[in-house]
């Protein structure tokens, strides 16, 4: 009889761990660092990104520029009836965003 109560013992007592449940108490804080740009004139781009714009692709049309705070240039380019939009900063380097 005390082997009967003894299994039974340990095979609720075995069930009773995965009545558990698991708490997660960390909290996830989502930021997004979108930067702001302003549009500018086609022509306020400095010269040294436009060169490096006909550099690297030949042919490329700059339809609009956009810069900010940190003057890094968002330009939107047209190659044939393709379109791209690619980022610059002030001295012409390319930047992967």
């Amino acid at each position: 009889m005390k082997n009967v109560i003894l299994s039974a013992a340990i095979v609720l007592g075995s069930l009773s761990i995965y009545a558990t449940t698991d708490r997660n108490d960390e909290k996830v804080t989502i930021v997004n660092f979108q930067e702001i740009y302003t549009e500018v004139a086609v022509d306020a781009v400095p010269a040294v990104v436009r060169t490096a714009l006909k550099t690297a692709y030949p042919g490329a049309n700059l339809d609009k520029a956009y810069v900010n705070e940190k003057k890094e240039y968002k330009l939107e380019i047209s190659v044939g009836d393709q379109k791209a939009i690619v980022y610059s900063d002030a001295n012409g380097n390319w930047l992967k965003i």
